[in-house]
């Protein structure tokens, strides 16, 4: 069975993995923990862990459990004031990690209640503060003040020096592809290729590298951003032997979808460029990629999934 390493965040892996899991692939998701919003913060702070939102939220993603359980896990609890707007899966997780020590031994338990098959790795077990840098050379700490930053964005690093997961990097050296979710770049993407160990692996792996980039911009992030200027971010942290591969949207989003996204989120469609990403020796897979789903674009995950599962039954 062939082996793909995906690396991203919470919403946009997510997106991606249900699909994914419904082809014969041996997946590995890698997930950032470095989130620092709503109620991934409040147990951070309580119990001095590293992010267990975006994890969770994979998890759930990848389980084939029945939908009551999913919704138990999804529940919140926003009548109590101890437990306030705090979801079961994030209250299982970071109970498992009080128990166990670390992600190595909570996720399994969670993951065999949830009927998971393949596996989710944190990038790290450090409990890491994400730092942004601006043109000015302003530190930005946390994620969440990252992606409200109305300066523009240089870099991003951590706090602190960050050991790597090991199980990341024998993944990396495993796969068949490598694979850079959609989501946002600098707060989800980023964070996985900011450890040294990690883009060494990535460098050193002979797998294709492939980004599925994002429907639409982020604000202050990628503010009139084409596809190969996502790549190009991806390059500069990834170094030698970056993106080979792009797959991209290239049917337009319907109209009223563009201006609401433009008029309540300030988010424009990323045009695909393929003449510059040809030039780049990007190999681009374009296709009609979105869904609409209750108003808001996602990603197609069926559609998706089968891209990708075609790029790699072409090494069969």
């Amino acid at each position: 069975m062939k082996k793909i390493v995906l690396f991203g965040g919470g919403s946009g892996l997510s997106q991606i993995l249900k699909g994914l899991k419904l082809f014969p692939i041996d997946i590995t998701a890698v997930v950032s923990v470095s989130d620092n919003g709503g109620s991934t913060l409040r147990l951070r702070k309580d119990f001095k862990i590293p992010a267990v939102g975006d994890i969770s939220k994979v998890m759930l993603a990848m389980s084939n459990t029945d939908k009551d359980i999913v919704n138990l896990m999804n529940y919140r609890f926003k009548q109590s004031r101890s437990l306030g707007n705090h979801s079961v899966k994030n209250l299982l997780l970071t109970a498992l990690l009080e128990q166990k020590g670390n992600f190595a031994s909570a996720i399994p338990v969670l993951a065999k209640l949830l009927d998971i098959e393949g596996r989710i790795l944190p990038i790290t077990e450090d409990n890491v503060e994400l730092v942004g840098i601006t043109e000015d050379n302003k530190r930005i700490y946390g994620e969440t003040s990252i992606t409200k930053c109305k300066k523009k964005i240089k870099k991003v690093t951590y706090d602190q020096n960050v050991k790597a997961n090991p199980e990341v990097i024998e993944a990396i050296a495993e796969a068949d592809l490598i694979i850079f979710s959609s989501g946002s770049l600098l707060t989800s993407i980023i964070p996985n290729i900011i450890i040294k160990d990690v883009v060494k692996a990535i460098q050193k792996s002979k797998a294709s590298k492939l980004y599925i980039c994002n429907l639409v911009t982020q604000p202050g992030e990628t503010d009139d951003f084409k596809v190969s200027d996502h790549v190009k971010v991806l390059d500069e942290y990834l170094g030698t032997n970056g993106i080979d591969i792009v797959l991209a949207n290239n049917v337009a989003i319907p109209e009223e979808i563009v201006t609401k996204y433009a008029t309540e989120e300030q988010k424009d469609p990323v045009l695909l460029d393929e003449n510059t990403l040809k030039k780049m020796k990007v190999r681009v897979i374009q296709d009609k990629i979105f869904a609409v789903e209750d108003g808001h674009l996602r990603h197609d995950t069926l559609k998706t999934a089968y891209l990708i599962f075609s790029v790699l039954m072409e090494k069969e």
